[in-house]
């Protein structure tokens, strides 16, 4: 059996927390050859002590992007898993695969802004993209040697978030400390605002239409309040495989290191007398506009889901900041993707510079 030696880029995050918890729990098979973080220096150095051997770096000094680029580049790294929120994993990610490294990868932006680029890269260099959202490594569970030309659909499921009861004429009056409750997963605050908007699903969708090459008229969501099946895949006999498990990070994490073979682990596997009931909804799409423009961006491709993502960061950082209310997130991230100006075939400074456009007009218009 294969011992994965892994560098984290995020490694102080929730993600990164997991997967620290994952190789303490598998030192047979996961070894951590590096971590980064950005500010938590403390946390950093409480890990170092569980993995001395480890090179760490801070990345919030004006050499962040280069420490983090080396450090996707270790020699001795054979995964790099990537953990960071935002679009900052992205350069690292491609000079990763560009050093022949398998890709574990946790942060949404990567295949969201740049996914052909990086599924391109990653044919090219024979490596390995793998999936750490627990959506998408469910739906990699549940291909395992299939052909994607069997597949019928794939179907993300959706805690739906605090607010999937909640009334539309409701949503004005929504806080930041409303929108933190999510009902199942403990996340960090930008995932947890994405969840409530359901644009976390929506950058899903996107991902999910470059990890597995359908187009995304293929993906579809349903709303599955206990986060126990984490998604699904229709074939086209009409057969229907879910991958289940607890909400907790630790196994998709874990079947990533591991694959493609089954592990013992200390995760507490399901009490199926204890869940007693699974229960399923449709979206509410019209008070949830996220889907409908993941399908534009999506189906259009180019830069806009690129856009999509920098204008919905802005307006989730704004909405935090308690400077527009809950709803204007989704007439922000409209209004950018319809105003900024699209290249059909990006490369990846073109991507990079679409997202800096797009975050100067989201920051305008978020001060309207």
């Amino acid at each position: 059996m294969r011992r994965r030696r892994v560098v984290i880029l995020g490694a102080t995050g929730s993600i990164g927390q997991s997967a620290l918890k994952v190789a303490r729990d598998i030192p047979g098979r996961m070894e951590i050859v590096g971590m980064s973080a950005h500010r938590n220096t403390a946390a950093l150095a409480e890990a170092a002590k569980d993995f001395p051997g480890a090179r760490c770096v801070r990345t919030d000094g004006p050499d962040g992007m280069e420490r983090l680029i080396e450090l996707a580049t270790l020699p001795e790294a054979d995964l790099v898993l990537v953990a960071i929120v935002g679009t900052a994993g992205l350069k690292p990610a491609l000079a990763a695969i560009e050093h022949g490294k398998d890709l574990a990868v946790a942060s949404k932006e990567i295949l969201v802004m740049a996914g052909e680029a990086v599924m391109q890269a990653a044919a090219k260099r024979g490596v390995r993209i793998l999936p750490v959202d627990s959506e998408h490594n469910a739906i990699f569970q549940c291909l395992e040697g299939r052909d994607i030309s069997a597949v019928k659909r794939l179907i993300l499921t959706c805690s739906g978030g605090p607010f999937r009861h909640t009334p539309r004429e409701e949503f004005e009056a929504i806080t930041p400390e409303h929108a933190l409750r999510h009902p199942t997963w403990q996340m960090g605050k930008k995932i947890t605002i994405d969840s409530a908007t359901l644009f976390n699903k929506a950058l899903e969708m996107i991902e999910a239409r470059w990890l597995f090459g359908l187009p995304i008229e293929r993906v579809e969501v349903i709303v599955h309040p206990q986060s126990i099946i984490h998604s699904m895949v229709e074939f086209v006999d009409g057969s229907t495989l879910a991958q289940m498990s607890r909400s907790d990070m630790c196994f998709p994490i874990h079947y990533a290191v591991t694959w493609p073979d089954r592990v013992p682990n200390s995760l507490k596997a399901l009490d199926f007398a204890e869940l007693a009931r699974l229960d399923f909804e449709v979206p509410r799409r019209d008070d949830f506009p996220s889907l409908d423009l993941a399908v534009e961006a999506g189906t259009r491709g180019g830069t806009l889901p690129a856009v999509l993502n920098a204008a919905n960061e802005i307006a989730v950082d704004a909405f935090l900041a308690e400077k527009i209310r809950f709803p204007k997130i989704w007439e922000i991230v409209a209004r950018v993707m319809a105003e900024c100006p699209h290249i059909d075939h990006p490369g990846l400074e073109q991507v990079i510079e679409t997202d800096r456009v797009a975050r100067a007009l989201a920051s305008r218009l978020t001060m309207e």
